[in-house]
C-alpha cells in the first residue's frame, strides 16, 4: 500500500479520544503536549521507519490535526482544490472575498497553512453537509493526495519522480491542461480554476 494513503488509514482507525486530543491542539506544535506527541509518533513513526516515502514529520502533524479536527471522510480521487472550487460562493462580492482567501492560502508557507486550510476545509464540511446548495454531492476529499501535496508545498514537483510523474498525468487528463506546473501551488490553482469554471457552465 502506498505508505500516504496507509498513513491516512492509520488516522482513520484511531479512537474517538485520540482525535479529540488531536482536535484540540489546532494550530499547536507537534511538542505542544506529551500526549498528542504520543499518538502522532504512534502513527506515523513506524511507517517512516519501514518507508522513507513516508510523508515529513511537519506536513503529516498538520494533516494529522486537519483531518481529526474536519470530520471531512476520505474518498479517493476527490482532490482537495477541485472540491473547494466546487463551494465557491455565486454572488460577485462572496466569490471574491472567497477567492482571496484561496490566493492567500496559496501564497502561505507550509507553516503558516493551518488556520487558512481550516477555513477551507471549514467550506467544504458546509457542502458536505447540504449548506452550500450549487455544489451537491460532496462527499470527501483524498486526504492521502492532500498530504502528498503538502509535502512539497515549499519545493518544487521532480519529473523524474514515478509518484509525481504520475500525478501531474492524472491532473492533465483530468482537467484536459496541458500546462507544465512546477509547484503544488501552481497544479491548485489550475484545478480550482477548472472546477469553477465547470461550475459555472453547469
Amino acid at each position: 500500500m502506498n505508505p500516504t494513503v496507509e498513513y491516512i488509514r492509520r488516522l482513520e482507525a484511531l479512537q474517538e479520544g485520540e482525535r479529540s486530543r488531536l482536535r484540540r491542539l489546532a494550530g499547536q506544535p507537534l511538542d505542544a503536549t506529551l500526549q498528542g506527541f504520543d499518538i502522532f509518533t504512534g502513527v506515523w513513526w513506524p511507517l517512516r521507519k519501514r518507508n522513507e516515502r513516508t510523508p515529513k514529520r511537519e506536513p503529516s502533524w498538520l494533516v494529522a490535526k486537519l483531518y481529526c479536527s474536519s470530520g471531512i471522510p476520505y474518498r479517493d480521487g476527490a482532490a482537495f482544490p477541485s472540491t473547494l472550487g466546487r463551494c465557491e460562493p455565486r454572488g460577485p462580492e462572496e466569490r471574491k472575498r472567497f477567492r482571496d482567501r484561496f490566493d492567500a492560502l496559496l501564497c502561505s508557507p507550509l507553516s503558516a497553512l493551518d488556520p487558512r486550510l481550516r477555513w477551507a476545509l471549514g467550506e467544504i464540511a458546509r457542502a458536505a453537509a447540504g449548506r452550500v446548495p450549487h455544489a451537491p454531492g460532496i462527499s470527501g476529499i483524498d486526504w492521502a493526495q492532500l498530504l502528498d501535496d503538502l509535502s512539497l508545498w515549499d519545493g518544487k514537483y521532480n519529473r523524474n519522480d514515478t509518484w509525481q510523474r504520475s500525478r501531474l498525468t492524472a491532473h492533465r487528463e483530468t482537467c484536459r491542461c496541458h500546462e507544465l506546473h512546477g509547484t503544488p501551488q501552481d497544479l491548485w490553482a489550475c484545478q480550482y480554476l477548472n472546477a469553477t469554471n465547470t461550475e459555472r457552465r453547469a
